[in-house]
């Protein structure tokens, strides 16, 4: 969630949400900021209405059985993409090795 954070700190800010202003705000925090989750939260707010996001976020809060805003989800499930996505390709890096090995 301090990803997602992050990026409503820079938005309400008025400063440009990208990875380079999210790392900042996370490591100026004192978190561990881990690079494929960054691209994943940027992709998933590349098309998203933050104000809009923000505001529907204030008003399920207010509501008592609001559900998680559409933005946050998605940016989840992007992260969890990049993730996947990076072990694949470390494993295909490693099964390149050991061909070479053998080649």
């Amino acid at each position: 969630m301090e990803y997602i954070y992050a990026a409503m700190l820079l938005h309400t800010a008025g400063q440009e949400v990208n990875e380079e202003s999210v790392k900042n705000v996370l490591e100026a925090a004192g978190s561990d900021v881990d690079d494929a989750r960054v691209k994943a939260l940027i992709a998933a707010l590349e098309d998203v209405d933050i104000e809009e996001a923000m505001e529907k976020t204030a008003v399920a809060a207010a509501a008592p059985a609001a559900a998680a805003p559409a933005a946050a989800e998605e940016a989840e499930e992007a992260e969890e993409e990049a993730e996947e996505e990076d072990e694949e390709e470390k494993e295909e890096e490693a099964a390149a090795g050991l061909g070479a090995l053998f080649g």
